[in-house]
């Protein structure tokens, strides 16, 4: 059987476009009779491109004709066609609209893109492959045209995917080398002057240079990307930024994939949001306004919508995450002021906002919905179900909803009976031509292909979608919503739902009466803080500013081998100890010889400080290739909850007493804690989060507990994302940090007065905590680590989890920590701010590194101030971390000498 397919064009004057839009035809035809015109046809629109001397096949050329003159004969577009059939142009075009058609031995089927839409889509490639040319590329064993041939092979394959699934509304612009919101920087030539840029295009040089750093000066700060493990790098903005049009790559994106055939959506941070994720520059006041920059980005934004304008496109989609946020009239203010500045350039484009992670507050949704420029708009409603009776209480007539009903940040396979029913209740409020189906956010959050999961347990597999499978189920959706519903398709999601939903390996009944009789305690520690560090001193016996390290060392290309060999069963037990005990005597050996007074093992059996967990715990499923971007290269493959969570058997024991037995030093155990646990992992949605946190708090507490008995006396829980589980709404602070700190407080209530107990928070975290509980007072603790989240918001939660030692991500942020201590806040416990960055390979000096300690010591006692670098060093190379380390122990002793002296 001879099958092919062709475009059919339809030429349109510019000011037909906008009310053809508005038309819905919404039935199909086969016909067989060339010269009999059928009496309805099925259109779905979007914008193509395609070469002058197309043909179609001259015995179809009749039916084409005849297939579409019904819609001549409304007047409703012209079409010009030469004898031959070729396509041809006539003076007053302005776009051309497309819809496909398949021929099969005369019969004609014609085939339309459902109103079906996603928001992004992950970028490093079913196998990683952009992390791996990024990295050859950062260390000169590929050229940038390497780079750059990677990334179109990975742009052209995802289009294709959607294009494929029938996906109406594709975006571009989504892709990144690093991040989004550093591409919007290079875009509006927001460069900050230490990185040397004297205009033109903003290159790989200097685009890697913010995000990384060199050897000459630091990265830009890195923090949080709302409620996920994604960071963004944080633009640095003040009054005397000169914006200019600096990197094309939305145009030339955009260009690229409609070479390839495909129109899509280009995709902007937009302008207000990416003002309100800025900060002030260094030097600029803090109470500078970056709104008050409104105006001169602006401009820059025009320039880009008029090259895409030019270039063909006929939708732009403006991510606006900020507006689900707590925004004051005056930040409202300033998203009616740039769409309304933006007017004229919007002219002949249809304009998306998208926003995502939450509802959208009452005034926000007045406010965006009332935007005159605005075609269409984009909500999550699945973690912003409220904003679901915000519409049904009013839409505004004549516009698009872009209804994210696909969870973009879980893995779960959707509910598509349930989602079909919201969709139907939307299209009868916005009308049915007006609803779009689409994912709740980026895909992004998600795992890239179930495909690539051949391993994978076939019941829980059947549980979920990745992003390629969401794409799919985006797609069932809009069809079904259309009439023409996927009867298999759904049967088998259905299958699924009640197979999950009936499942035995999903409940265990004494797990759960466990987690129920924690009610009724808060689980503290007997002893107040002082009373314990009193303890811990006398039996440790460190010097004033202990050093110590967060916990990982670097893995190796011959360490991951050993793991991955054993893991494959390629090499016996025996020989894997063997090769992981010469490791460990290695980072020992290592840690000695620089001195540090607390040492780590280097954690070098682990993959993962999640998932390593996770492989040990029950409830926990995990996959081959279900890596996710969390910043640059850098992926992390999340575990998945899918059950109620135990611990069959210690997991980290063996090896921290192992550890120990190579040395006279205290030696760390080292943990995840229960917060960081839940939200580095797919976490099943089936009941709350907080019941399967305290889950995982009640095995890390054996864990804790085992370490003690086995005499390890410092044990590390690190808190690397307890702000990732922040809810985005002030109003719900207060729940999530009473049960976070519960779990915390879980896992260590247990141990003697004596066992030191650090507790590892990011920078964001401990913001956050900082400005939270203001008046709880000091209860003390156990060893945490922090990583980039807000100290400022979180210090009294952290306060009431009652460690000992808290250490903390800082080196980034321009010490905001320090400033924190400056406005009064008391902090009794241990504690150690970063001194130093390991995400940039940059080696600070040893004057660097005791600037920054002096500058602690301004305002944190000298007893209690720890030194140790930012986070762990499994991403940084020896040849970085030795001489760092080595700077970092001078320091402290250069200090305690001064000290000495001055006392």
């Amino acid at each position: 059987m001879n099958r092919f397919s062709h475009h059919i064009l339809a030429p349109f004057s510019s000011h037909r476009v906008i009310s053809l839009r508005s038309l819905s035809f919404s039935t199909s035809f086969t016909a067989t009779n060339s010269h009999s015109p059928p009496s309805l046809i099925r259109f779905s629109f979007r914008t193509f491109s395609i070469r002058s001397d197309e043909k179609l096949a001259s015995s179809c050329f009749d039916l084409v004709v005849s297939s579409i003159w019904s819609c001549l004969q409304m007047g409703l577009f012209g079409l010009c066609l030469s004898g031959n059939g070729n396509w041809k142009r006539v003076d007053d075009v302005h776009l051309l609209t497309l819809c496909s058609i398949n021929y099969d031995n005369g019969s004609c089927c014609w085939e339309f893109a459902m109103a079906s839409h996603i928001v992004g889509y992950p970028r490093m490639g079913p196998k990683r492959e952009l992390k791996f040319a990024l990295e050859s590329f950062w260390d000169g064993k590929s050229s940038a045209e390497d780079l750059q041939k990677v990334a179109a092979d990975l742009r052209s394959s995802i289009w294709k995917q959607m294009t494929d699934a029938g996906i109406k509304f594709i975006p571009s612009n989504t892709f990144s080398c690093y991040d989004q919101v550093l591409d919007t920087t290079a875009m509006l030539g927001a460069v900050p002057p230490r990185y040397g840029w004297n205009g033109g295009e903003i290159g790989f040089d200097v685009y890697f240079s913010m995000a990384r750093g060199n050897a000459s000066v630091p990265a830009m700060e890195m923090t949080k990307w709302f409620d996920t493990n994604y960071h963004y790098i944080v633009p640095e903005l003040g009054p005397e930024v000169n914006f200019s049009y600096a990197s094309h790559k939305a145009v030339n994106e955009y260009k690229e994939a409609k070479a390839l055939g495909v129109d899509t959506v280009p995709v902007l941070v937009g302008p207000v949001s990416y003002l309100l994720l800025s900060k002030p520059a260094k030097g600029v006041e803090k109470s500078f306004s970056l709104l008050s920059l409104i105006d001169k980005i602006l401009p820059v934004y025009q320039e880009v919508l008029a090259e895409l304008k030019a270039a063909g496109a006929s939708w732009i989609q403006f991510d606006e995450p900020k507006l689900v946020m707590d925004l004051g009239a005056n930040e409202l203010q300033a998203f009616t002021h740039a769409y309304s500045a933006l007017e004229t350039s919007l002219s002949g484009l249809n304009v998306l906002v998208e926003t995502y992670f939450a509802d959208v507050p009452v005034e926000a949704y007045k406010t965006l919905t009332s935007l005159k420029s605005v075609t269409g708009f984009g909500f999550d409603l699945v973690r912003g179900t409220k904003t679901l009776e915000l519409i049904k209480g009013g839409f505004p007539s004549g516009k698009y909803l872009f209804a994210g009903v696909v969870d973009g940040r879980n893995i779960w396979a959707n509910n598509l009976a349930s989602s079909l029913d919201t969709l139907k209740a939307l299209e009868g409020i916005v009308g049915k031509d007006k609803l779009v189906v689409s994912t709740s956010c980026s895909l992004l959050h998600t795992a890239v292909d179930l495909v690539n999961e051949p391993k994978l347990d076939k019941e829980i597999k059947s549980w979920l979608a990745f992003a390629a499978q969401k794409v799919v189920e985006v797609n069932a959706l809009a069809k079904a919503l259309a009439g023409q519903q996927d009867e298999a398709f759904f049967s088998a999601n259905a299958a699924a739902q009640a197979s999950r939903k009936s499942s035995p390996r999903v409940t265990n009944e004494a797990v759960q009466k466990a987690a129920v009789a924690l009610k009724g305690s808060d689980h503290r520690r007997a002893t107040n803080v002082s009373a314990r560090l009193d303890a811990q001193q006398k039996k440790l016996n460190l010097p004033i500013l202990p050093t110590t390290t967060i916990g990982s060392f670097p893995q190796t290309m011959d360490l991951r081998r050993v793991r991955r060999e054993y893991k494959a069963k390629k090499i016996s037990e025996q020989n894997y100890v063997e090769a992981i005990k010469e490791e460990i005597n290695k980072v020992v050996k290592i840690q000695e010889e620089l001195d540090i007074d607390v040492l780590v093992h280097g954690e070098p059996e682990r993959n993962d400080m999640v998932e390593y967990f996770g492989e040990q715990l029950s409830g926990f499923a995990f996959t081959a290739n279900g890596w996710v971007q969390s910043y640059g290269s850098r992926c992390v493959k999340p575990p998945i909850i899918y059950g109620d969570v135990s611990r069959p058997k210690a997991m980290t024991v063996f090896w921290s007493s192992m550890a120990q037995s190579m040395t006279k030093r205290p030696m760390k155990g080292m943990l995840t804690g229960p917060v960081t646990i839940l939200n580095w992992s797919f976490v099943r949605n089936d009941q709350p989060r907080f019941e399967t946190c305290y889950q995982i708090a009640l095995a890390i507490k054996d864990e804790v507990e085992d370490l003690e008995k086995a005499g390890i006396t410092v044990i590390q829980i690190d808190e690397a994302a307890l702000r990732e589980g922040l809810p985005l709404r002030k109003s719900e602070h207060a729940f999530y940090l009473n049960w976070a700190v519960h779990s915390f407080r879980i896992t260590n209530c247990g141990v003697e007065d004596t066992t030191q107990v650090l507790y590892s928070l990011s920078f964001l975290s401990l913001i956050f905590f900082l400005r939270y509980l203001l008046n709880l007072g000091l209860h003390g603790g156990i060893h945490t680590h922090m990583c980039y989240s807000n100290f400022n918001d979180i210090i009294h939660s952290i306060i009431d989890m009652d460690a000992d030692v808290i250490t903390i991500e800082n080196s980034r942020s321009d010490e905001k920590l320090l400033s924190v201590f400056r406005e009064g806040v008391k902090y009794g416990a241990g504690i150690g701010p970063g001194v130093y960055d390991i995400h940039s390979p940059r080696i600070p000096s040893e004057e660097e590194i005791a600037d920054r300690i002096e500058k602690m010591l301004a305002v944190l006692e000298s007893n209690i101030l720890w030194v140790n670098p930012d986070c762990g060093l499994k991403t940084r190379k020896y040849a970085e971390v030795k001489p760092a380390l080595s700077n970092m122990v001078a320091a402290a002793k250069h200090l305690r000498t001064k000290l000495g002296s001055s006392q």
